[in-house]
């Protein structure tokens, strides 16, 4: 991608991203209702993420100040331990699944990120942290089948994984009519140093793997 072809802002947001054995054992319990509830618009399961602070629409030279301070409170705290738990539906039309595990960790680590994102001089509302994954959202008008689905997976336990890198993403939203798509434009491992993964100059913001639910 050369600089002429660049927006001039992009949709960004800090999050942490389950393993793939994590999401493929959740994507496992919700194969049933990939079949039964086919007209619920499934989010990928390579885009399945925590987000710890949604900092919406920014100018594209904003984004390289984040670099720095994420970097360093990513070194400054260590990987811990969550779990995919439960089920439920933001206004009977947000299908999510619940986050279990070192809940004060964190926390923590998403207060940090939200004063770091402050002190680089980025206004952005600063919701109360309500860990989840978001799978699927129902079309307007169909009120029923989020909680019809969430209903049959409350009970799922996923295994324990350790959350080991902070992403800093971007996202398409709002500049296609197409499904949205997210890309890493850096990721730091959590207790280390000098380990960015800067994907968005490897990889150039290249769409991966399936578009289908579930990665089917």
């Amino acid at each position: 991608m050369n600089e002429q072809n660049q927006p001039a802002s992009v949709r960004v947001f800090i999050a942490l991203a389950p393993p793939d054995h994590a999401k493929e054992e959740l994507a496992r319990a919700l194969r049933p209702a990939y079949d039964t509830h086919p007209h619920m618009r499934w989010n990928r399961i390579e885009d399945w993420h925590i987000t710890l602070a949604f900092l919406g629409e920014l100018p594209a030279e904003t984004v390289p100040l984040l670099r720095p301070p994420l970097a360093g409170l990513a070194a400054d705290h260590q990987p811990f331990r969550l779990a995919l738990r439960g089920s439920g539906n933001f206004d009977d039309r947000v299908l999510w699944s619940g986050i279990d595990g070192d809940l004060d960790e964190l926390h923590m680590l998403a207060a940090d990120v939200r004063t770091a994102v402050r002190g680089c001089g980025v206004a952005f509302e600063d919701r109360p942290l309500r860990p989840h994954l978001t799978l699927a959202r129902a079309r307007r008008g169909d009120r029923s089948s989020a909680g019809e689905i969430a209903e049959g997976f409350a009970g799922f336990t996923g295994c324990r994984w350790p959350a080991e890198r902070l992403h800093l993403v971007g996202s398409n939203v709002g500049r296609s009519r197409g499904p949205i798509h997210y890309r890493d434009i850096e990721a730091w491992a959590l207790g280390a140093t000098g380990t960015a993964l800067d994907l968005e100059r490897t990889n150039q913001g290249r769409p991966t793997g399936s578009t289908r639910p579930g990665g089917r």
